[in-house]
């Protein structure tokens, strides 16, 4: 509030000088409020990094939690004859491969003519395919030379496609019709031109180019293919075929990938207790703490994970961390052993598996797993509606008291300074007055002891 400059005019004193002073007395009633404020602001923000890291590891858990992840393979082909797509149903196994012959569309041409744009005269085109599809053309004679002819086969699609090609002779160019696909059901059977491409069109047999079906076998079984792309000869498996010639294929369990999946899991948790240290931390030299030390929502959150963490499933051949060859460290953290991990995920995998996911128990109720248990947790937490949006919606519901209390405090303020400010404008008129009537006196007795003077 800025000092009024005509306050001690009439009275002599500072009186601009104790109202600063006592408007910043009033004031310091805010700061405690302002105080709070920042506190509340600041434990949210930390909130954000402690649910940035929860939700990492919730990432990592989930991955855990999922059976599929324990059943991933991985392929390794052997030869040049073909290649390998790996879909997520694949099963382990071994394959020997013998590509005998590739699939082929079927082609052929027409007789030529002199030139390409000449119109032939109307008339209409009939293909039928070998798989009973056909396409009909009507051709005008605007649009009857061997380029629109060309032109129009390939707009109309119907599983044939149309070129031309120049063979140097005197009539030189030729139509040339080809199967869109390979194999023998997409063959072209039958070709008709009438009218007038009739009269100037013909088919030459001596470029015909017959379809053929892909012939394989699979470990001996023989498998016949319209495409290259052969999809069904083995579970989760395309083959794209190269060329003839033998192909070994080996499908293994991905105990690299698993295992990837684990120190994932194991990383994240460490991150975790890493972000939850550096927001409980004192430091007894600086006084500095953390924003969330003494928290009880944090202490609520880590003394949940840690549990579960450190605890026993109720069954199972294992049913502890340290059991894969991961154990609990004093500082809180995890730690690998990779000799003991890797024991595991080779020899013991279904186990390791069921310690991660859960499984049905032998008295048919389900018993969950260490990941899929901290999946329900961390979701707990994590998820709109969990511990941390809570706590967070409970600050920012204090944030906004605090400001209401802050503006009712600033009127209460601001009311109490008026009433200082009209006080001292009264005492200054007063003493103002006081000083002009002592001011008159004085003139008076000093008036009246002249006259008695002389």
């Amino acid at each position: 509030m800025a000092s009024i400059s005509s306050l001690g005019i009439g009275s002599g004193l500072d009186l601009n000088g104790l109202l600063d002073q006592l408007e910043a007395s009033e004031r310091q009633q805010l700061t405690p409020i302002t105080q709070k404020q920042q506190s509340y602001q600041a434990k949210i923000s930390a909130y954000g990094k402690l649910e940035s890291a929860l939700a990492a590891f919730q990432e990592a858990s989930e991955k855990l939690a999922d059976a599929k992840q324990f059943q991933a393979v991985k392929n390794q082909v052997g030869g040049d004859a073909l290649t390998v797509v790996q879909g997520d149903d694949a099963l382990t196994g071994n394959y020997d491969i013998e590509v005998t012959q590739r699939a082929r569309g079927y082609s052929i041409a027409t007789q030529g003519v002199a030139d390409p744009e000449a119109r032939l005269g109307a008339g209409s085109l009939s293909i039928t395919l070998a798989n009973g599809d056909t396409l009909d053309l009507t051709i005008s004679d605007k649009k009857s030379s061997l380029e629109s002819i060309r032109d129009a086969i390939n707009e109309a699609g119907g599983g044939v496609q149309a070129s031309l090609m120049n063979d140097g002779s005197g009539t030189p160019y030729r139509l040339v019709l080809s199967s869109s696909d390979t194999g023998t059901e997409a063959a072209i059977a039958e070709v008709t031109f009438s009218g007038g491409p009739g009269d100037a069109l013909s088919l030459d047999p001596a470029t015909e180019v017959s379809a053929r079906n892909a012939e394989l076998t699979v470990n001996g079984i023989a498998v016949s293919s319209q495409s290259n792309r052969v999809e069904d000869a083995i579970q989760g498996l395309t083959l794209n075929l190269v060329e003839t010639g033998s192909a070994t294929i080996d499908v293994t369990r991905d105990s690299s990938g698993i295992k990837k999946a684990v120190k994932g899991f194991v990383d994240g948790y460490n991150k975790l207790q890493e972000t939850i240290d550096g927001l409980t931390r004192y430091d007894q030299k600086t006084g500095s703490r953390g924003e969330l030390l003494g928290d009880t929502t944090l202490r609520g959150i880590d003394s949940q994970l840690r549990g579960l963490i450190g605890g026993a499933l109720p069954d199972g051949e294992m049913r502890t961390l340290s059991d894969l060859g991961i154990t609990l460290t004093v500082d809180g953290t995890l730690e690998i052993d990779d000799e003991d991990l890797d024991d595991a995920l080779e020899n013991h995998l279904s186990e390791v598996s069921a310690f991660f996911t859960g499984v049905d128990g032998a008295d048919g109720k389900e018993r969950k797993g260490l990941a899929t248990g901290l999946k329900e947790a961390l979701a707990s937490i994590v998820d709109d509606g969990g511990t941390l949006e809570d706590a967070t919606e409970g600050l920012e519901s204090s944030i906004e008291n605090l400001q209401e209390h802050y503006s009712r405090t600033e009127e209460r303020i601001n009311s109490t300074l008026a009433r200082y400010r009209k006080q001292f404008q009264q005492l200054d008129s007063m003493i103002a007055q006081m000083n002009s009537t002592s001011s008159y006196l004085t003139q008076q007795f000093d008036a009246l002891n002249a006259q008695l003077g002389q």
